[in-house]
C-alpha cells in the first residue's frame, strides 16, 4: 500500500475521533433526552475543493464543526403539510430543500406525505395537475431553487390556465452570508416567485416558522377557493435547517376552506325565467363539474328543462350516452337557440362565433337575433392582465359572477318552481324529440367509425374502439385528452362517472400529457380504478422519464401510443401557410415529423422498466396486444402499447 493511502487512512481515523469529541462537547440533546435542543450557530463551511486538498495531505481543517440538530424547522414544516392532508410530494431532488426532503422521509416516515421521485420538475407539476383533477385536492411539489422553478414554470402555467389547484414549495437561501460558494449562488434568488407570479393565484416567502404555518394554510385555502389555481411558497434554507428554539411556541392554524361563491338570488331567478320560457334553450358546460356532485346537478337541470347539453370537455360534465347530450351537434344547436346558458366557459365568445383563419382573419356571430346569453362563472372573480388566457370579451345578457356548480342547486329549484303543468308537457315533448335526434347521431357516429377499419397505419377510431372493448367492464378512467384522436372516445364510449375523463392541459403546453396521466393514475390507484391514456407521441418525448416514476412507484397506467410520427397540428399549420403563400405542401414535413429514424416507444418504455409492446402496424394485432397490457395494469403495474396511427 502506498504511503499516501496510509496517510489518508490515518487522517480519517483521527478525524473520526476528533468529530466524536466535538459532538460530546456541544451538549446537543440525544434522542432519549426530553429537553428540546437549543439553537445552534451555523457552521463555518470550507470550500469543497479546499477540504479535499486538506484531506489528501492529512491535515485536519481547523474550521470544521460537527453539529447535530434533532429539531430542525423542516420537521415542523412537515407537520404543517400533514395537517393539510397532503398525501404525496412529487419532486426531483434538490439541495435547496434538502432538509425538507430528509424530514419527509425520516421524521415523517415517508408517509402522508410520501416522496415520489420525478426526473424533471415539469413532470412533478404535471403529475400534481392530473392528480388534482381526479382527487379534487392538491398534492405538494418541491422544486429546487431558480433552475427548478424555471423547469416547473410551463407546467405551472398549464395548471393556471386549466384552473387547477397545484401546491408548489421551492427551496431558496435568502441570506447571502450563508450561501455555499459556487452553485448555491446561481440557484438562489432575491424574489423567488417573481418568475411565476403572473400565473399563480398567490405566493409568499415566509420569514419564520409561524409565518410558514400561516402562509401554508392560507395558500391551501386560496388554491382551493374557486376559481382554483396554483400557489407557490418559498421555503428558506436557513428556516428549514436551523434548530427550532427550545422556547418556541409553534402552532398550526386550523384550515377552514371557503364556501364556493353562489349566484345572487335575483339573477338566478331571472336566469330560471328565461330558461323555462325558452323554446330552444341550450346548456353549454366547460369546467362546470368541480366535484362528482357537479355532473349529477347538471343532469338534474337538463332533465328539468329537457334542454340539450353541449359538453366542451374542460371537465367530465355530462354523461356521453345521456339522451340530452348533443355535443356533436353544437354549432347547429347554438345557431337555433333562443337562450344559451354558459357554465364556466373558457371561451364564451368562441362558442357563439365562427372564425376563419384566412389571409384576413374574420369572424361572425352564429346566434340568431334576440338570443339571450347567460354566463355563470367564477372566472369573473379573478383576472390577470399579462398572460392572455381569458379569450375575447363575451357580450352576454346576464353575467352571474359565481361558481357554477355551487349555483346549480338554487337554479334547479327556481326552474322547478316556475315550471307549470302546461309548460312541463311542452318540455317533455321537446325531450322526446331530442332523444330521437341523439339516437340518430350515435348511429351515424358508429357508422363513421368503421371507415378505414382495416387500414394501416391504424385509424384513431379503431384504436379507440379496440381499447373500449378491453376496458368497458372495468372501473376505468381515461386520464388523457382526446382532440388529437378526433374525440373518438367521447363519441363512442359510455362516460357516466366524474372521474372517467379529466379534460386537457389548459394552456396547451406540450409535455403535459404523460405526467398528468401518471398523476391521475396515482389518484385512481387507491380506488382500484383502471387508468388508461391515449398518449401523443410528440408529447411523450418531452418527458418520457415519467414512465420510470410510474414503474418505480408501482402506479398502474395503460399508455396507448397515438404514434402518428409527427407534430401533426404543426404540420397542418405549415401546410396552410404553404398553400397561402402558393408554394405547395410537399416540404411541410421538414421540422414537423418524427421520422428517419422512427421512434420505438416500446423500447423507450422497456428501458424505463415498463412492460411494452409494439410498434403495432397491423390492426389485427392491436386487440390482443391491448388485452395483454390491460392484464399487466390490473396486476398493479404500468404498461405501454405503441400503435402506429393515422394522423387524427
Amino acid at each position: 500500500m502506498s504511503k499516501s493511502k496510509l496517510d489518508r487512512r490515518r487522517f480519517l481515523g483521527t478525524a473520526t475521533a476528533s468529530a466524536a469529541g466535538l459532538a460530546v462537547g456541544t451538549g446537543v440533546a440525544s434522542a432519549q433526552q426530553t429537553r428540546p435542543p437549543q439553537p445552534l450557530a451555523a457552521p463555518r463551511v470550507t470550500a469543497p475543493n479546499a477540504a479535499a486538498r486538506e484531506a489528501e495531505t492529512g491535515t485536519l481543517p481547523s474550521n470544521i464543526e460537527v453539529l447535530t440538530n434533532e429539531r430542525p424547522g423542516s420537521d415542523f414544516m412537515v407537520d404543517v403539510l400533514r395537517s393539510l392532508g397532503i398525501e404525496y410530494v412529487c419532486s426531483n431532488p434538490g439541495s435547496s430543500f434538502r432538509a425538507l426532503h430528509e424530514s419527509v422521509i425520516n421524521y415523517g416516515g415517508n408517509r402522508n406525505p410520501e416522496f415520489l421521485t420525478c426526473c424533471h420538475e415539469e413532470s412533478a407539476v404535471g403529475m400534481a395537475h392530473g392528480y388534482a383533477k381526479i382527487e379534487g385536492k392538491p398534492l405538494a411539489v418541491f422544486a429546487h431553487g431558480t433552475v427548478g422553478l424555471q423547469h416547473a414554470a410551463m407546467a405551472i402555467y398549464n395548471a393556471y390556465c386549466d384552473r387547477v389547484p397545484v401546491y408548489v414549495i421551492f427551496g431558496n437561501l435568502a441570506n447571502a452570508e450563508n450561501r455555499r460558494p459556487g452553485v448555491e449562488w446561481a440557484h438562489s434568488v432575491q424574489d423567488g416567485a417573481s418568475l411565476v407570479r403572473d400565473f399563480v393565484k398567490w405566493d409568499d416567502a415566509p420569514a419564520s416558522l409561524t409565518h410558514f404555518a400561516e402562509s401554508a394554510v392560507r395558500a391551501y385555502k386560496i388554491a382551493m377557493t374557486p376559481p382554483t389555481m396554483p400557489v407557490v411558497l418559498v421555503a428558506d434554507g436557513d428556516l428549514q435547517e436551523d434548530a427550532i428554539p427550545g422556547d418556541a411556541r409553534l402552532s398550526i392554524p386550523k384550515l377552514t376552506l371557503a364556501a364556493p361563491p353562489q349566484g345572487e338570488s335575483g339573477a338566478v331567478a331571472e336566469a330560471a325565467r328565461w330558461l323555462v320560457a325558452a323554446e330552444n334553450p341550450v346548456i353549454v358546460a366547460d369546467r362546470a363539474a368541480r366535484t362528482p356532485a357537479g355532473m349529477k346537478l347538471l343532469v338534474e337541470l337538463a332533465e328539468a328543462l329537457h334542454a340539450p347539453v353541449i359538453d366542451q370537455g374542460g371537465r367530465m360534465n355530462f354523461p356521453t350516452r345521456h339522451t340530452l347530450n348533443h355535443t356533436e351537434r353544437s354549432r347547429a344547436l347554438v345557431g337555433s337557440a333562443d337562450v344559451i346558458l354558459g357554465l364556466e366557459l373558457t371561451d364564451f365568445w368562441g362558442t357563439v362565433h365562427s372564425y376563419r383563419d384566412q389571409l384576413k382573419r374574420t369572424s361572425q356571430s352564429i346566434t340568431k337575433p334576440g338570443a339571450k346569453l347567460i354566463s355563470i362563472t367564477a372566472g369573473d372573480l379573478f383576472l390577470r392582465s399579462n398572460y392572455q388566457d381569458f379569450e375575447r370579451y363575451p357580450e352576454v345578457d346576464l353575467a352571474i359572477a359565481a361558481d357554477a356548480e355551487a349555483t346549480l342547486p338554487s337554479l334547479i329549484e327556481a326552474v322547478k318552481r316556475l315550471t307549470t303543468a302546461d309548460r312541463k308537457r311542452a318540455l317533455d315533448d321537446r325531450g322526446t324529440k331530442l332523444a330521437a335526434a341523439g339516437r340518430d347521431a350515435l348511429e351515424r357516429t358508429r357508422s363513421e367509425a368503421t371507415y378505414a377499419w382495416d387500414a394501416s397505419p391504424i385509424s384513431t377510431a379503431r384504436l379507440s374502439a379496440e381499447l373500449w372493448a378491453q376496458i368497458k367492464n372495468d372501473d376505468w378512467s381515461l386520464v388523457s385528452d382526446v382532440p388529437f384522436v378526433s374525440r373518438w372516445p367521447l363519441r363512442l364510449w359510455n362516460f357516466d362517472k366524474h372521474y372517467q375523463y379529466i379534460g386537457g392541459s389548459g394552456g396547451a403546453g406540450v409535455g403535459y400529457g404523460a405526467p398528468a396521466a401518471v398523476g391521475a393514475a396515482l389518484a385512481n390507484r387507491k380506488y382500484g380504478r383502471l387508468s388508461v391514456s391515449i398518449q401523443n407521441d410528440g408529447d411523450l418525448m418531452y418527458a418520457p422519464a415519467v414512465l420510470w416514476t410510474a414503474a418505480h412507484h408501482k402506479i398502474p397506467l395503460l399508455s396507448v401510443m397515438h404514434n402518428n410520427r409527427a407534430y401533426h397540428q404543426e404540420l397542418m399549420h405549415v401546410q396552410r401557410m404553404a398553400n397561402r403563400h402558393n408554394r405547395g405542401i410537399d416540404r411541410a414535413v421538414i421540422g414537423t415529423t418524427l421520422e428517419d429514424p422512427n421512434i420505438d416507444y416500446s423500447k423507450i418504455a422497456q428501458g424505463l422498466g415498463v412492460h411494452a409492446e409494439g410498434p403495432i402496424t397491423d390492426p389485427k394485432d392491436l386487440g390482443p396486444a391491448l388485452q395483454r397490457a390491460v392484464e399487466i395494469v390490473r396486476r398493479g403495474e404500468p404498461a405501454l402499447v405503441d400503435v402506429v396511427t393515422q394522423p387524427r
